[in-house]
């Protein structure tokens, strides 16, 4: 019994880490690795990018080869935990860790397996992570939460809070405790030093995030720690609101285009790998540039906030905040217009957009003929049009959701209140249909005239409905998640900011899981 205990002191003190700057931890094993694996050259590095401050990244190596599972321990049990088991067999390992606590003590574990599976070591390790950006981040309140309805992983939050001309802004995950478990700082960064996602941080089909900078003026690919994997140009144009990838690959980006008269107003296609623009669409020439319906504004006339990817038809949905919701197809025509009819005319290209305007359904099919309806100016029991909308998505079953804004409803605005609403659309017919909506009960409480986000999670048959602008004595955003079906709430949180740049909180919020 002494001689073993001899050997696993030894084995103990030969394997200390070396540890780097900002990273006070230490390595201890929790029990000796089976006969013939060992484990050295370990080294831990806290925030290895310079802009990820609650990453790491921990290099050990083992006599033969190994896979590595990490857990890192969470404050709330085991659903607090952060684990990821990664598939390669290899002798040497650098190893990213995700979801440490801030202005905390961490403990982070590693398992080893060989290549049948059996476990043959643990490494455990204790990092120190400083406190957060002082009067930066906001306080995150947990107001509901039905144990395990919710859908799995953490919120992604594309936070405007304190975001200005000076600082960049911050993106930051949140656990369903409340507690910040990632965040971005680019403010030493030479490219990203200014950086202004607007819509925010999306998640590519490999794992890692993207955005668009209009600062920079570029789309950026990032990995967990934050490190740029790639970046493309917007030769002639300038960037703003939203990036989009397809499904091949390439990305949508909503852009100005530069040394035009007018902005917002433009979407463009770059190929993934050439970086080339292989696509444009100029909605001067696709829509009525002289419509004034919702806006006075003679420059930010349409206002493109987001669009998106029909993949059944390869056509684009364009929400311009301005005018209404577009479908697109490839070719710059129009398919179909989602939004009150006032004051639609003849478009730049010469089409009469008045006959590709949605005639909206009751519930039982027939068409709606009341005059007032179709204008805008009353709504019907069963049908409201959306007002100064964003994020608009195709669900599975080929509707299309939305978060609607609310703003200037029925061209007066009263009485306030923002909604996820899903639209049953017939583009043959040209026939809208609401089918589904939430947040009008809500009223002022989750009324957010600008900016906002709604997602549709399939796998739990989940909406999300985010309003990120609330601006009552308190600025506020949220982030509500409910069952579909009986629109009962699983999940709702409160994100209050120390300061609201321009009333906003937030843009955008995905749900998803630490690691890829």
């Amino acid at each position: 019994m002494h001689a073993m205990h001899a050997s696993h002191i030894a084995w103990r003190v030969a394997t200390v880490v070396s540890c780097m700057a900002f990273a006070a931890c230490h390595s201890d094993g929790a029990g000796p690795p089976a006969p013939g694996v060992t484990f050295s050259a370990e080294q831990v590095t806290l925030n290895p990018s310079g802009y990820a401050p609650l990453t790491a990244r921990i290099h050990v190596e083992s006599s033969t080869g190994t896979k590595v599972a990490v857990r890192v321990a969470g404050k709330h049990g085991a659903t607090s935990d952060v684990r990821k088991a990664f598939d390669l067999l290899d002798t040497a390992h650098d190893v990213p860790i995700l979801g440490l606590y801030p202005n905390s003590t961490n403990t982070v574990e590693l398992t080893f397996t060989n290549a049948s599976g059996t476990e043959v070591g643990q490494r455990i390790y204790t990092i120190a992570t400083a406190p957060l950006l002082a009067n930066t981040f906001p306080q995150i309140t947990i107001d509901s939460k039905q144990e395990g309805m919710f859908a799995p992983g953490m919120t992604l939050v594309s936070y405007f809070g304190y975001g200005n001309t000076s600082s960049p802004q911050r993106p930051f995950i949140f656990d369903e405790f409340g507690d910040i478990r990632w965040y971005l700082d680019y403010a030493s960064s030479p490219s990203l030093a200014n950086l202004f996602y607007d819509d925010g941080v999306e998640r590519l089909q490999n794992g890692n995030f993207y955005f668009g900078d209009g600062s920079s003026n570029r789309v950026y690919e990032i990995d967990g720690l934050g490190q740029v994997v790639n970046s493309w140009p917007l030769p002639g144009y300038q960037f703003h609101h939203e990036v989009q990838e397809k499904p091949n690959g390439n990305f949508l980006v909503t852009v100005s285009k530069q040394g035009a008269t007018t902005v917002e107003d433009f979407v463009i296609e770059i190929d993934r790998t050439s970086k080339a623009i292989v696509r444009t669409w100029d909605l001067r020439t696709s829509l009525q540039y002289g419509r004034r319906t919702l806006t006075g504004d003679a420059v930010d006339w349409v206002h493109i906030n987001a669009v998106a990817y029909d993949a059944s038809d390869n056509t684009i949905i364009v929400s311009g905040r301005t005018q209404g919701v577009v479908k697109l197809d490839a070719d710059n025509h129009v398919v179909w217009i989602l939004g009150a009819h006032r004051g639609w005319g003849t478009a730049g290209d010469g089409t009469d957009l008045r006959d590709l305007l949605l005639q909206p359904l009751d519930r039982n099919g027939a068409p709606i003929a009341d005059a007032d309806v179709l204008d805008g100016s009353v709504n019907h029991p069963d049908f409201e049009w959306n007002w100064y909308q964003h994020a608009p998505l195709v669900m599975p079953n080929g509707h299309v959701m939305l978060f609607d804004n609310g703003d200037n409803r029925n061209f007066g605005g009263s009485p306030a209140y923002s909604r996820a609403v899903e639209f049953a659309i017939d583009p043959a017919a040209k026939t809208v249909r609401q089918v589904w909506a939430y947040g009008k009960a809500r009223g002022a409480e989750t009324y957010s005239r600008i900016v906002s986000d709604v997602d549709f999670l399939s796998t739990e048959n989940h909406v999300i409905f985010s309003p990120g602008a609330v601006n009552r004595a308190t600025n506020f955003g949220k982030v509500v998640e409910m069952d579909y079906v009986t629109q009962g709430i699983v999940f709702e949180a409160t994100i209050t900011p120390p300061i609201a740049q321009f009333g906003i909180t937030l843009h955008r919020t995905e749900r998803v899981a630490l690691y890829p």
